[in-house]
């Protein structure tokens, strides 16, 4: 496979101008980092203690003390610094640099002299270090540290961070890689091997990327070693649920090259599969693409919820089967479909095609904008496509479904890492090669950058929703052609391109078209097209939507709220040739999506009054109903919520010659 060298600008030549996405990136710089600051220094009154900071002073020799929280809290100071330095990147937040820089120096504080970095190990069982990789989290972590000090690095220039992180890199490589005392050993959960790839790229040093690749191949290498691992805690497990452990739940049940179904834990699955792709791409290596290619469709043909939620189990946060989703007591870990994002963006990078940003498009736009309030301070970790308040109760099966965001988590790994991909969410926005921008979402914005030697401006107005029209406008001295390649998805039908003005034909490759400008004058370029509202339906595997619709727009999925629509929603019917029609968000929620608003049915089964059940007498009142998109539920009154509406429909009568057939 040729290597492409498609990737994306710096976020400090992005801005983001969309009404919607403006709303949360800015809340990022103004309400998440204050907000997360003071809980990781547990004066947030409203929220659990996290420990985090204290644990970090505690292995500094700065207190005394236990260790308390998580076994990987560690990792929320360092998305929590990874979120900041992008918001420093765009110029936001710049009042929270000596508080990252305390941050940091306190962290060298607390690194041990040959690099090692981990509160839990270090304050509880010092003696225990590398002993459990399958629940330990020590080199997950790590990843995240990596992954904080790069993004600092770039944001800041200042290298301290960088320089921890390096040290611990170094100690992982010298245990790790071939050679070491534990070359043969795997990470319980996958995100040092992306992270090293990361680090290899910023700092020139192919050794941490041969460290990734070596990861992923001893995981396949090795599908009893986490398992038997765990078997040797004995008292010193750390996760009791894990009573039903096996090589899926890890991924580890054959070499990466090998798996064809996305398996095991959802955050994990997405971690480890966006390291294959990125792998796949630095040396490539044609087996680990297509194995990427291979669980891709899985997971997104199969497996994956119309939302972009994925992992419907809330026993161990996994995949189960091929077309189990269920909408009210699935898990779709918000953290999940972050990794999804991080996933495709890896597949398009990899292999040229848009088709992979229809699925970023779709997780973003719905389950991530969905795990986070409007106001930014309360989070989902579990998003249904179906909440009754009432049976959200502790102590069931349902208990892990929440009909209220919540202030924070004792497991915080949601938050932060909404707020990072939130905070960065420009590179997912444009991309660039040697000769082309990449417009990979129509988001709002404006992007100066600079393509062999030339500097090019381009401002991006998407009023798709509200129009069926984008326009880009490209600015800027250019002394070579560029060629901009702009994403057309499935929603945009029958699209009409004009250049300055005049009528184009462009050439569709790998699902982008593509267009190029080689004068030096500001050029414009309009795209027109159908965007309608419409009915969907699930596949006829998908057992829990059968006869069942949900109503989307573009790349929005759009659901009923009780505040709108009465309770009990599930007596709501529809049919598929219902008229919807847009009208204008009148309910103070953020952006301009428009409400959409059909005609239905509500049943009443007719039965007596106090009778559970009865002989059906069957009735149908019409009733009209508002629909907002499912990213924006529960930012209101609470109440219920639901996707997939019963359908209305004709089924035709069976003649007698038909039934003795």
């Amino acid at each position: 496979m040729k290597q492409k060298n498609i990737h994306s600008p710096a976020l400090s030549r992005i801005t983001i101008t969309d009404s919607l996405f403006n709303h949360y990136v800015s809340i990022v710089a103004k309400k998440l980092i204050p907000y997360q600051w003071n809980v990781l220094n547990d004066c947030e009154p409203e929220t659990e203690k996290s420990y985090c900071i204290a644990n970090f002073r505690i292995a500094a020799g700065e207190l005394q003390g236990r260790h308390k929280g998580m076994v990987f809290s560690d990792t929320d100071l360092y998305k929590w610094l990874e979120t900041l330095a992008y918001c420093i990147e765009r110029g936001e937040a710049l009042a929270y640099v000596p508080h990252a820089d305390e941050m940091i120096d306190l962290l060298s504080r607390a690194q041990e002299p040959d690099g090692y970095l981990n509160t839990y190990y270090s304050i509880n069982c010092p003696d225990r270090k590398w002993t459990n990789f399958t629940e330990g989290h020590e080199l997950y972590s790590a990843g995240h540290l990596i992954e904080a000090a790069v993004a600092y690095y770039k944001a800041t220039g200042k290298a301290k961070l960088l320089e921890i992180a390096a040290r611990f890199a170094d100690l992982i490589c010298e245990r790790f890689a071939p050679g070491g005392t534990l070359e043969n050993a795997c990470p319980g959960h996958q995100e040092i091997e992306l992270a090293l790839i990361r680090l290899s790229a910023c700092t020139g040093e192919k050794r941490y990327a041969d460290l990734a690749r070596h990861f992923l191949e001893v995981r396949g290498n090795a599908s009893e070693f986490l398992k038997k691992n765990l078997d040797e805690q004995g008292r010193d497990r750390i996760f009791p649920e894990f009573y039903d452990y096996d090589a899926l739940y890890a991924q580890s049940h054959l070499p990466p090259t090998e798996q064809n179904t996305a398996e095991g834990h959802a955050v994990r699955a997405m971690y480890m599969y966006s390291a294959m792709a990125d792998v796949a791409r630095v040396y490539g290596d044609e087996d680990m693409a297509e194995s990427c290619i291979r669980l891709w469709r899985n997971l997104t043909e199969k497996r994956m919820y119309i939302t972009g939620g994925i992992g419907s189990s809330g026993h161990l946060e996994r995949f189960t089967v091929d077309y189990d989703l269920p909408n009210d007591r699935m898990y779709c870990e918000s953290c999940a479909s972050v990794g999804l994002m991080m996933f495709g963006q890896r597949m398009a990078a990899l292999t040229g095609e848009a088709k992979y940003y229809d699925v970023v498009e779709r997780a973003l736009c719905n389950t991530v904008l969905a795990g986070i309030a409007a106001e930014g301070d309360k989070y989902f970790y579990v998003n249904p496509l179906e909440v009754w308040p009432a049976n959200c109760l502790s102590g069931t099966s349902m208990a892990h479904v929440k009909p209220l965001r919540q202030p924070w988590f004792a497991c915080a790994c949601c938050p932060a890492n909404i707020a990072r991909t939130l905070a960065s969410v420009g590179q997912y926005i444009y991309a660039q090669d040697e000769k082309s921008v990449y417009i990979n979402q129509f988001i709002s914005s404006e992007l100066i950058t600079e393509i062999r030697g030339t500097t090019i401006a381009l401002k991006l107005r998407s009023e798709l929703l509200q129009a069926g029209k984008v326009n880009i406008i490209i600015s800027e001295g250019r002394n070579q052609p560029v060629t901009l390649r702009v994403r057309i998805p499935p929603y945009m039908e029958d699209p009409v391109f004009l250049f300055n003005g005049n009528p184009i034909t462009p050439l569709i490759e790998s699902g982008y078209a593509v267009v190029a400008v080689s004068r030096e004058e500001e050029q414009n370029l309009e795209i027109h097209a159908n965007v309608k509202p419409y009915w969907a339906a699930a596949d006829k595997n998908i057992r829990a939507d059968a006869g069942k619709l949900a109503l989307m727009f573009g790349p929005y999925v759009y659901c009923l709220e009780e505040v709108d629509n009465r309770e009990n929603l599930a007596n709501v019917y529809v049919s598929p040739q219902a008229e919807i029609v847009p009208v204008a968000n009148s309910t103070g929620l953020p952006g301009t999506l428009p409400l959409l608003c059909f005609c239905g049915q509500r049943l009443d089964p007719g039965l007596d009054s106090g009778e559970p059940y009865g002989k059906p007498h069957f009735q149908f009142t019409p009733e009209s109903f508002t629909a907002i998109p499912y990213g924006l539920w529960c930012n209101r009154a609470p109440g219920e919520m639901m996707v997939w509406l019963k359908a209305i429909l004709t089924i035709p009568l069976v003649t007698e010659s038909e039934r003795t057939r």
